[in-house]
């Protein structure tokens, strides 16, 4: 009677988690030397512009209407990247297209 009793207590369970998903950039390569300021502007924002597509891109924006400017500064604040300009936020919306 014991060794019955015994199989039939209910066994703990762990409780199921899911993985916690974080955003990181890639790591950062030093650029070119002996270009313009300009090239080093515009490739700068090239790369913090393709970031954010793919982070938005990531959190399930896939279109460019979808991408208001506000939405794509709270993603920048969220993986950690400074503000960006109107600029930037066309450009991000352009490689969202």
């Amino acid at each position: 009677m014991a060794a019955a009793a015994l199989a039939t207590k209910p066994q703990p369970t762990t409780p199921v988690t899911t993985p916690v998903i974080t955003m990181t950039t890639p790591p950062k390569k030093p650029l070119p030397a002996g270009r313009p300021r300009e090239w080093y502007v515009s490739h700068n924002r090239r790369l913090k512009a393709m970031r954010l597509a793919i982070a938005l891109l990531d959190t399930g924006v896939y279109r460019p209407e979808q991408a208001p400017n506000r939405r794509i500064r709270s993603t920048a604040a969220r993986i950690g990247v400074h503000p960006p300009s109107d600029t930037t936020c066309r450009m991000v919306r352009s490689l969202i297209r």
